[in-house]
């Protein structure tokens, strides 16, 4: 399925947070046309683990996000470039940008400016702190948002805390927020009947998504006024419920239930535990969560971490092996869903690449995108024909540095 086919977004974002909501966009079926500073293009083209492709503008971060999208390069302080611009705009639904506040009043292509042509244009703006408050226009990276969120205060043990997770996912939930509010808006538009006049300004804010998805730790704060402590890898709101150790590596339990807690008791043969005073009720548990822990490891020593994962998983108790990134790609549930997709002998690149897909499927099928990630400009003249411009217009715009 492609629920947004026939809908075109111009992608004007660098790095992760917008490059991954774009992503998430194109995967739905969306003309993506990534428009890049001319020369250098999204930073991410400069970032990676293989430094030759980062001198190439090709680097491995920027093709994780950027599968399924055109590019065209266009220089915003060049009127003619402007032009260029203005007439993109007038063929397309959705414009997404993460600049920092300001940025795009300034070069005369804000949202202000545009909506008075194109009043159905739907206007995202990612930012670190969002559009107004007092850090409205401070930088803003991932780790940043990762601190000032408290999501580090509580990541990691008492002895070790705060630490950052270990993906850029202020960025990532940045990006997934905006995909939701840009399709929202887009379904939201079309109920009118036709297609247009609801065009809207969404302000994404990175830090606020990443609160938003700290429900159940913030609303302990501000219902309870309980501060929220780092735990490690214990689940704060039951036991067994985190990291054992078995006889060969670590496996995840989450016994939240009594009905589970006693199954683990059962399939680790210790029956006796059901009834100690210390873990036979849900609070009894959490009170005395080390004890439990160290009974529990204590029984699984003789054992491989398979084995209890397979034990319990057959007695109805969520459990799942520690695994590597390695070992996660590699596993059948990823490798038999389609999870991820291999583009052919990339053009700048010189070999396949892999990339991760959406965890999503529609009617069975996982979401696709069916162009590999795009060279810096390597779609602007086909765009530019698009846009109604001559082989010689284009060859002008080229000469005068516009594109």
């Amino acid at each position: 399925m492609t629920p947004l086919a026939g809908i075109r977004i111009l992608d004007l974002t660098n790095v992760l947070a917008g490059p991954f909501c774009c992503h998430q966009l194109a995967h739905m079926g969306a003309d993506v046309i990534k428009v890049e500073v001319p020369g250098s293009g999204d930073l991410a083209r400069q970032l990676g683990a293989d430094p030759d492709l980062n001198k190439k503008g090709m680097g491995i971060s920027f093709l994780a996000q950027n599968t399924g999208k055109r590019s065209i390069t266009v220089n915003m302080k060049s009127e003619k470039g402007k032009e260029v611009f203005h007439k993109l705009v007038a063929t397309a639904d959705v414009l997404v940008e993460n600049f920092r506040p300001g940025v795009m009043d300034r070069l005369g292509v804000g949202y202000e400016a545009l909506k008075k042509d194109h009043p159905n244009l739907i206007y995202c703006a990612i930012s670190g702190f969002g559009q107004d408050g007092p850090y409205r226009d401070l930088p803003a990276y991932d780790q940043i948002i990762q601190g000032m969120s408290g999501t580090m205060s509580i990541t990691g043990d008492k002895d070790s805390a705060p630490l950052r997770v270990g993906y850029p996912m202020a960025d990532t939930i940045g990006g997934m927020t905006a995909a939701f509010a840009v399709a929202s808006a887009l379904a939201n538009r079309a109920e009118d009947g036709t297609g247009g006049g609801r065009g809207c300004f969404i302000d994404v804010s990175m830090l606020e998504a990443v609160m938003s998805t700290m429900g159940w730790v913030v609303s302990n704060y501000l219902q309870m006024g309980k501060v929220p402590e780092p735990m490690g890898n214990d689940n704060f709101s039951a036991s067994p419920s985190g990291t054992f150790r078995t006889g060969d590596g670590l496996i995840n339990i989450a016994a939240n239930k009594q009905e589970q807690f006693e199954a683990v008791c059962g399939v680790i043969g210790r029956p006796d535990l059901k009834t100690d005073p210390r873990f036979a009720e849900r609070q009894a548990r959490l009170d005395n969560r080390a004890a439990l822990t160290a009974e529990l490891e204590m029984a699984m020593a003789g054992n491989t971490a398979q084995h209890w994962r397979k034990a319990l998983n057959d007695a109805g108790v969520p459990a799942g092996r520690v695994l590597t990134v390695p070992e996660a790609i590699a596993h059948p549930q990823i490798a038999t869903r389609g999870m991820i997709a291999t583009f052919e002998n990339v053009p700048g690149v010189g070999k396949d690449v892999p990339v991760t897909r959406p965890g999503i499927k529609m009617n069975r099928e996982p979401l696709k995108t069916h162009r590999p990630p795009p060279l810096l400009g390597q779609d602007t003249d086909d765009l530019l024909a698009e846009l109604g411009y001559s082989a010689d217009e284009i060859s002008a715009l080229k000469a005068g540095r516009a594109v």
